[in-house]
C-alpha cells in the first residue's frame, strides 16, 4: 500500500497526483499548492555545481487546469553564475508536449555576510519582524468547500488567527502540509512555502464565491530567509479592480518572524 502524500513517484522526473491533491473546484483538477510544490521540488534538484543556493524568488506559470493524470517534468539551468542563476521548470501530461505550468526561479547562492545588528542605528532595521499570533494561539477551520477529499480540507491543515474561511477580508492563517509532498520524503521549506502560498487569494476573498470567480494564473514567492518548523503563516489581503482583474497581496512567516512576501494575479469574472 502507498503511503498516503500529494504525489506518488512514477519515475525520476514523473509522478501521479493523490486524491490529496486536488483542488476546491472541480475533482478533476489538481489545487495550484501541490503543483507549485511539486514545481519546487524539481528546482530543489537541479544540480547545485557545488553552490550552496538559495531560492529567492520562485515564480509558477498555471497555463492550464492540472489535471488527475501522471504528469511529466523537465528542468533546465537557463542561467548559470557562482552568485545568482536561474532554473525553469515545465510541466506536462506524461507522453504530450502540452505544457500545464511552468516555473522559474532565482537562485542566489548563500554565504555569511556580517550585518550591523549592534549599530544603534541600523540595528533596528536588519532586525527580522517578528510573527503575528501564531497557530497555537489560532483557531482550526475547515474549508467550507466540501463534498470530497482534497488539498485544501484534506492535505493541510489551517488555523485562523484573524479572519477564517467563510469571512470575507483579509486574514492571517497558519497552513500546515498534513502528508509529504513526495511519498517517502520530507518536504523542504521551499515546498511547503510554495504549497501554502497559493491558499492566498480563496483565504483572503473578498468577492463572493456565489457570485464571482478570482482565478490565479501565476504564484510568485519571495523568500529572504528559510522557513524554520511546518507551519507557514500567511497574512493575505486581496485587492480588485473594475477591469477585471485583481491580485492577492502575503506577508509569509514562519513561528519566529518574516520569511517572505507572495503574490497572485488574479482573473476575475462573473458566474
Amino acid at each position: 500500500m502507498n503511503e498516503p502524500a500529494l504525489w506518488q513517484l512514477l519515475g525520476e522526473r514523473s509522478a501521479a497526483p493523490t486524491d490529496l491533491s486536488r483542488g476546491p473546484w472541480d475533482p478533476a483538477a489538481l489545487h495550484g499548492g501541490p503543483v507549485s510544490a511539486l514545481l519546487a521540488r524539481a528546482v530543489e534538484r537541479q544540480p547545485a555545481d557545488g553552490i550552496d543556493w538559495f531560492v529567492a524568488r520562485l515564480t509558477v506559470e498555471l497555463e492550464r487546469p492540472v489535471p488527475m493524470a501522471p504528469l511529466e517534468w523537465t528542468a533546465t539551468t537557463v542561467r548559470a553564475g557562482r552568485k545568482v542563476s536561474l532554473v525553469d521548470v515545465t510541466l506536462a501530461a506524461a507522453g504530450t508536449d502540452a505544457v500545464l505550468a511552468r516555473a522559474r526561479a532565482l537562485r542566489v547562492r548563500r554565504a555569511p555576510v556580517a550585518l550591523p545588528h549592534d549599530d544603534p542605528e541600523l540595528g533596528p532595521y536588519t532586525a527580522i519582524p517578528g510573527p503575528p499570533p501564531g497557530p497555537d494561539e489560532a483557531e482550526p477551520d475547515r474549508s467550507t468547500v466540501d463534498g470530497y477529499e482534497g488539498f485544501h480540507n484534506g492535505g493541510s491543515e489551517h488555523r485562523f488567527a484573524e479572519g477564517a474561511w467563510s469571512t470575507p477580508g483579509p486574514v492571517i492563517d497558519w497552513v500546515r502540509l498534513c502528508q509529504p509532498v513526495i511519498a517517502g520524503e520530507e518536504p523542504s521549506p521551499l515546498q511547503r512555502v510554495a504549497a501554502a502560498a497559493d491558499f492566498a487569494n480563496g483565504i483572503s476573498h473578498a468577492l463572493s464565491f456565489d457570485t464571482h470567480l478570482f482565478i490565479n494564473p501565476d504564484l510568485t514567492v519571495h523568500l529572504f530567509r528559510p522557513l524554520q518548523g511546518e507551519w507557514v503563516g500567511l497574512a493575505s489581503r486581496s485587492l480588485y479592480s473594475d477591469d477585471g482583474v485583481g491580485m492577492s497581496d502575503t506577508a509569509l512567516y514562519d513561528t519566529t518572524g518574516r520569511i517572505g512576501r507572495s503574490n497572485q494575479s488574479l482573473l476575475l469574472d462573473r458566474r
